[in-house]
């Protein structure tokens, strides 16, 4: 049965939408899947900021009021052009690399509410790590953390910059989710033809150094290109530290279960996870 769901891939004004575009491109050529772009618009951010209406005198107050409501609409209307000009950049993106005319969608509200009324649709979510409104600094925010806790689709989550990756790292918990992990991995074609590396962190008992040979076999056995690391310290900065080591371009990991990696994806680590990230994060369902 073929699978009719769309790559979703959010797009705004911020510096890394561009490299979510080219992430969701990439995944749908491989993934031979239909491309949605998506702009959400946050009407509190463009209404007016400060509320005037009870530090002005009475025979000015309407005035006044019809001036910011006329103000409200007006950068209501910059921000719906601004989005469509956004989607039409990526569409353009899309085209010239090759992919039919994508679907062009521009939602008013949270980002995470937009997500979940598409949720049934969405084969993979793509996204910056930061968006337009989380600013320069290195806080990425709660929103970020929503849309992970509540998508049920596999989250790519992108730097500044994408490049099709070639050796991606797979961290593996040794437990029943992780052998999920693996067994996804091979039915992606997102991750095909690439070095794997099979990373655990931890020192592992007789019982979990057999679930890493098994996993390990799997891959194999599979035709994988494949490198095992098991790695002493904690699970975040050893990660990171082997990413860097190997020169790994993308990194994926499960996002369920009741492990020292989940903790990553739904603790207060979570940010701190993806804001340390040198590469694309791919997390998996």
């Amino acid at each position: 049965m073929t699978d009719e769901r769309t790559i979703v891939a959010c797009i705004d004004g911020s510096a890394y939408a561009a490299a979510a575009c080219d992430a969701a491109i990439w995944a749908s050529s491989k993934l031979d899947a239909p491309l949605t772009f998506v702009n959400v618009i946050n009407r509190r951010k463009h209404a007016a900021s400060t509320d005037y209406s009870g530090q002005i005198g009475l025979g000015t107050r309407e005035h006044l009021l019809t001036e910011l409501a006329d103000l409200d609409a007006q950068r209501a209307r910059l921000a719906r052009e601004r989005g469509r000009d956004f989607l039409a950049g990526a569409s353009r993106r899309a085209f010239e690399a090759g992919l039919s005319e994508p679907n062009a969608v521009q939602r008013n509200g949270e980002l995470t509410d937009a997500l979940q009324s598409m949720d049934d649709e969405i084969r993979l979510l793509v996204l910056g790590k930061r968006g337009e409104s989380a600013g320069d600094d290195e806080h990425l925010g709660s929103n970020l953390e929503r849309v992970i806790r509540g998508a049920s689709a596999p989250i790519l989550i992108t730097n500044q910059d994408f490049t099709p990756p070639q050796r991606v790292l797979l961290a593996f918990d040794g437990s029943k989710t992780g052998q999920n992990l693996v067994e996804r991995a091979l039915a992606n074609p997102l991750l095909a033809e690439v070095e794997l590396h099979l990373v655990y962190v931890g020192t592992p008992d007789d019982s979990r150094q057999r679930q890493i040979d098994k996993a390990a076999q799997t891959l194999r056995d599979a035709g994988a290109n494949l490198t095992v690391a098991v790695l002493e310290g904690e699970v975040e900065p050893a990660l990171h530290d082997y990413q860097h080591q190997h020169e790994i371009d993308l990194m994926a990991m499960g996002a369920y279960g009741h492990t020292r990696i989940r903790q990553l994806l739904v603790g207060s680590t979570t940010t701190e996870m993806i804001r340390r990230a040198e590469v694309p994060l791919l997390i998996v369902r």
